[in-house]
């Protein structure tokens, strides 16, 4: 979840004039499916455990990369606001899954903390029993609610440790860290969790980490560090798949996979053979980076093809996209039970070949240039769009070119347009609404799509954003210590997709959002109402307590007066 690098007004231009000439809506994207979704399938909403649970240095916790980023210098995050409480989800574990059942979701897909179970990040340094016990008694929760854990090992918070040390993921040694800490969680959760996620879009993490330094640990080692950081993920994913299937899977019967994120990449001229391959290069430097090793067991050729010619006209004698031995792809290939994958929005492509004298960079290493339509929905943030039709043609092109994997969507949703409380989200219904049933169109196609995870439960800390965007289905109020939760229009919405597992009717589904919105007018009106409640239950607790006091008070000295008169 990035922005997009900014295009100038001529390549706007010919955006606007390219795509009146040679594009014209297509029957599906005008068009709505009524129907069902496969019997079973899953509903869920997901987060990631450094965006919601606080508690950063308590309970025996150990700092990440992410601490250290966000505590280490201003600049780094907007508004230089930090995660040490975010959400405050470490100690609201009942009333988050309280919202779960709120919403009848199937599974939520959260993330385990590494070093909140392992401090150091090493597991001969000592295991954090506190940090078992928590994730235990959470995932105990979820189960005695019927909601299956779908769990992350990595969502970017890379113990501190690791980093200071070795380098973090541009050291190799870190697959043999993660394999250790990944056999401590089998170990521990591996009788509940039976849905395994390794990594979670390593893309963004490599390269807004090691290639422009916006997150943590914030690397700029440009053309260079994300593709040794990819590749040591690469390396770390398969040992860890191996560690399972090799010990574990026999006896709990689980699945492992990945979560990767990608938009759709669609040409600017389909009649135009180069903007074709640079919406297909823009694809595999994006999901094939990762998919393509996992499932074909090497990088995609065009990555290896453009990145070894520019290095090789840039003076190196190797190019700088590390390679796999031939031990090395028979290893990694296969090592995948499902795909996760994670979508938000579309973008329009154009080949424009970049100099290799203007150095190396992962932008210039692919030759194009991403577009925007400006018809398109804005929702707010600067790099998202609404194109619905973009999600069943990327679900379409990995169900075609991985060999029908068994797929869950594992992040798909939007953020907040105002930067205000607005709990009547009515462009996230929308959005909602667009993107599920692009979605179903494309299991009618054939994709084996099995689940789908709309992110997120709750606003949450989102990296160097801060608290500015927000993508939950309920509003939390930063500003308040105990951070309440407040339901969105957008929660009526989804519960009701996930009772009725998918759209029946016109009239039904346009009913849906007269009733979301009706729900969330009242809820409007409550958190407008909640000064005046809070200067009552005031007035309540301190004002009324002292004045009956007062008045006792005064009743003692009548009565003592009066017994004076008396004697």
């Amino acid at each position: 979840m990035k922005p997009v690098r900014v295009v100038t007004l001529c390549w706007v231009l010919l955006l606007v004039s390219r795509l009146g000439a040679t594009r014209k809506e297509s029957p599906e994207e005008a068009s709505f499916y009524y129907g069902n979704f496969p019997l079973g399938f899953s509903w869920g909403v997901g987060s990631s455990a450094f965006q919601t649970e606080g508690a950063w240095d308590q309970h025996g916790k150990g700092p990440s990369i992410w601490d250290t980023f966000t505590h280490s210098r201003k600049g780094n995050v907007l508004g230089d606001e930090t995660a040490d409480v975010a959400c405050n989800s470490y100690y609201k574990v009942q009333e988050d899954v309280a919202l779960l059942r709120e919403l009848h979701v199937s599974h939520y897909r959260f993330s385990l903390s590494w070093p909140r179970l392992l401090p150091t990040g090493i597991r001969a340094d000592g295991v954090n029993r506190k940090g078992i016990q928590f994730y235990s008694d959470f995932i105990d929760a979820l189960l005695k609610s019927n909601i299956t854990p779908i769990v992350t090992l990595h969502h970017w918070d890379l113990p501190q440790l690791l980093q200071a040390k070795f380098g973090g993921w541009q050291n190799v040694s870190m697959a043999n860290y993660f394999s250790d800490y990944a056999n401590l969680c089998f170990e521990a959760f591996g009788d509940r969790v039976k849905h395994w996620v390794t990594f979670s879009d390593p893309r963004t993490m490599a390269e807004e980490g090691y290639e422009t330094g916006h997150h943590a640990p914030g690397l700029k080692l440009q053309g260079t560090g994300l593709y040794k950081a990819a590749h040591h993920v690469i390396k770390a994913h398969a040992q860890v798949w191996h560690a399972y299937n090799d010990t574990w899977r026999s006896q709990q019967q689980g699945l492992v996979g990945i979560s990767l994120n990608c938009d759709w990449g669609e040409p600017v001229d389909l009649s135009n053979p180069k903007d074709i391959e640079a919406a297909e290069r823009y694809l595999q430097f994006c999901l094939g980076w990762f998919a393509n090793p996992i499932y074909a067991g090497d990088y995609p050729q065009v990555m290896k093809d453009h990145i070894g010619r520019k290095s090789a006209e840039q003076g190196l004698e190797m190019s700088r996209l590390p390679m796999f031995s031939l031990q090395e792809k028979s290893y990694i290939k296969g090592t995948s039970d499902f795909l996760g994958l994670g979508h938000f929005t579309t973008r329009y492509i154009t080949e424009r070949n970049y100099p290799s004298g203007q150095g190396p960079s992962y932008q210039n290493d692919r030759d194009l240039v991403e577009l925007v339509d400006p018809n398109w929905p804005d929702l707010g943030s600067k790099w998202l769009y609404s194109v619905p039709w973009g999600f069943r043609r990327l679900l379409n092109f990995a169900q075609t070119q991985y060999g029908n994997p068994l797929i869950y969507v594992t992040e798909n949703g939007a953020s907040q347009k105002l930067h205000c409380t607005q709990l009547c989200d009515e462009w996230r219904i929308r959005y909602l609404k667009g993107y599920t049933n692009e979605m179903l169109k494309a299991i009618k196609d054939g994709a084996n799509v099995k689940g789908y995870t709309s992110w997120s439960l709750l606003d949450k800390f989102e990296w160097e954003r801060g608290y500015s965007d927000r993508y939950g289905f309920y509003y939390i109020d930063f500003n308040k210590k105990n951070r309440p939760r407040y339901p969105k229009a957008s929660v009526e919405y989804y519960k009701r997709i996930i009772t009725a597992n998918g759209f029946p009717n016109t009239r039904e589904v346009e009913s849906w959002y007269f009733k979301a919105l009706e729900i969330c007018s009242i809820n409007n009106q409550m958190l407008a109402a909640e000064p005046l409640l809070s200067y009552m239950q005031i007035v309540t607790e301190i004002v009324v307590p002292t004045v009956c006091t007062l008045c006792i008070l005064i009743a003692a000295v009548l009565l003592m007066l009066l017994l004076r008169s008396l004697s």
